[in-house]
């Protein structure tokens, strides 16, 4: 469902989506009364006339006759259709052409233009993220779905660039969604789009002062196993709000007597590298989540999807006070600039909030490491599916082995069936192994442990875990745990007392030897 709808500043999208006019019904020609029969080609070629720019950049991209056929991944497609108008308008709005003519031209262009506007599953509106289509476009990339909700209207805005005009045109192999203009292909870093974009002037500058530029100025596409990164940016607007009205002011408030901006102990530096998330996570990654997200600073960031408003460090900071009818509400946390963050780049994603976010002390939540701070597994992962002997110990940073070969899996389709392992990967090893994962730091309190893995087969061992060279919890039998329909499990082992906020060593040692396939480690707070 579109975000579950949870945040109040949407909720009104349902109401509204009645005389939204991306929502409005398109009026299809007579030969399309029987529209589900025929293809996306047969489409845009009965509408030629409207089309017609469109449908020769496809073509000479050679991705026009594709979309005639059904997806050989066993789903359908959706396109994103620019007609005429909107075409005309991308090119007024694009210094690099003056005509359909220049972009047909530049065939290298044409092609990435043309796939990048099909993404590779079928998407109704009613199934369109707040945030990244999970499946990529045909040249690899991905885009992300935003809601802008006005007095009169809603609608969707495709990579915070084009409306959707008419939504959900179904063709027999999958859909089209009409755009007011096209798609610009991802070609900036986040780096790139902050010097593109003087409203974030204050915040680049600061970032230009420590030196991390090279944070977010990088193409993952270009850089295997480079992870992404996610940008939390200030406005200049909310600094202004806050009296800091330059570079300078952010200084005398953050580090007024250190100048050593570059040193990673300086707090301006800190400040800074705060704002910088490790990962790619869109807006709908948030919602039902309690937890720490680690920062390219020593202090992970807290935020908190689980109520009406996505909310960032709660109870840290007093920032306004609201009276109505005698009654005080607080806003002690910061929030996100819903309709203008979930930006992609070439570098990860970018959002914007609404106060100054100083570092606090990490709160206590659930936490959960799936190894996707492992640079190798990361790269593995963005592949999508396969298995992949890990040969090299020192080519990871957390995790130590021994005794038998360790891979990393993931199964995206097996057949119709999809494995009930969290996003569908998880580490194998078989055999009389002793594997261990040292966790990013955990914030010091009681936590429940969950191991996650698979635990429905008679090869798989029977193992014990140690924390911190402690056992925890009894043997774990994991043959018989699980069933068919699930047989990963999430086995709860006992309880921690974290003293320090600090890493932590997981150790599996098979009692008696075997598969073992491991999904997740998670730290739950008890109830």
């Amino acid at each position: 469902m579109i975000f579950k709808m949870k945040k109040l500043a949407y909720l009104a999208i349902i109401v509204m989506a009645a005389v939204s006019f991306s929502c409005v019904e398109k009026e299809l020609e007579a030969a399309f009364e029987d529209l589900e029969r025929l293809t996306i080609y047969d489409y845009l070629m009965e509408n030629e006339e409207e089309y017609s720019s469109f449908i020769s950049i496809l073509e000479k991209g050679n991705i026009l006759k594709t979309l005639s056929a059904y997806n050989p991944d066993g789903t359908g497609y959706t396109l994103f259709a620019p007609d005429n108008d909107a075409i005309n308008r991308f090119i007024n709005e694009n210094n690099q052409f003056s005509s359909v003519g220049d972009i047909l031209n530049e065939e290298e262009y044409a092609a990435s233009f043309s796939r990048y506007h099909v993404v590779n599953k079928d998407y109704h509106s009613n199934d369109f993220p707040f945030g990244a289509f999970a499946e990529p476009t045909l040249s690899g990339d991905f885009l992300t779905v935003g809601f802008v909700i006005e007095t009169d209207t809603s609608y969707y805005k495709i990579n915070n660039q084009a409306a959707v005009k008419f939504p959900n045109i179904e063709t027999s192999n999958g859909f089209v969604h009409e755009l007011e203009t096209a798609l610009k292909p991802i070609t900036l870093t986040t780096y790139q789009w902050l010097e593109q974009n003087a409203e974030y002037s204050i915040f680049k500058q600061a970032v230009d002062i420590t030196g991390l530029q090279a944070a977010i100025d990088f193409n993952t596409r270009e850089e295997e196993g480079r992870q992404p990164v996610t940008v939390l940016a200030e406005p200049d607007s909310i600094y202004q709000k806050a009296g800091i009205n330059s570079v300078d002011a952010l200084i005398a408030v953050i580090s007024p007597d250190d100048n050593d901006f570059t040193n990673s102990s300086n707090r301006l530096y800190n400040y800074v590298s705060y704002h910088f998330l490790q990962g790619m996570y869109f807006l709908d990654d948030y919602t039902d989540e309690n937890t720490n997200y680690n920062t390219l600073s020593e202090i992970p960031l807290n935020i908190n999807g689980r109520g009406l408003e996505i909310e960032i460090n709660p109870g840290k900071e007093v920032f306004d006070t609201i009276v109505y009818q005698g009654d005080s509400t607080f806003i002690d946390y910061i929030g996100f600039k819903y309709d203008e963050s979930n930006i992609i780049t070439q570098s990860g994603a970018i959002h914007f909030i609404d106060q100054v976010m100083k570092q606090h002390a990490p709160s206590k939540t659930d936490v959960t490491f799936q190894f996707m701070e492992e640079s190798l597994i990361y790269s593995y992962y963005q592949e999508g599916e396969g298995n992949f002997v890990i040969e090299n110990q020192d080519a990871l940073n957390s995790i130590e082995w021994t005794g038998a070969d360790l891979s990393y899996e993931i199964i995206k389709e097996e057949g119709e069936e999809i494995t009930n392992a969290w996003n569908n990967d998880y580490l194998v090893i078989d055999g009389d192994f002793i594997i261990s994962y040292t966790t990013p730091q955990i914030v010091a309190g009681k936590y429940t442990v969950m191991l996650g893995a698979e635990a429905y087969n008679e090869d798989n061992a029977l193992v014990e875990v140690y924390i911190d060279d402690k056992k925890i919890g009894s043997l774990v039998d994991l043959t018989t745990l699980g069933d068919q329909d699930n047989p990963f499990q999430q086995i709860e082992l006992g309880t921690v007392d974290f003293k320090s906020y600090a890493r932590h060593k997981v150790e599996i040692r098979p009692l008696i030897p075997g598969r073992f396939l491991w999904d997740y480690i998670r730290f739950e707070i008890p109830e």
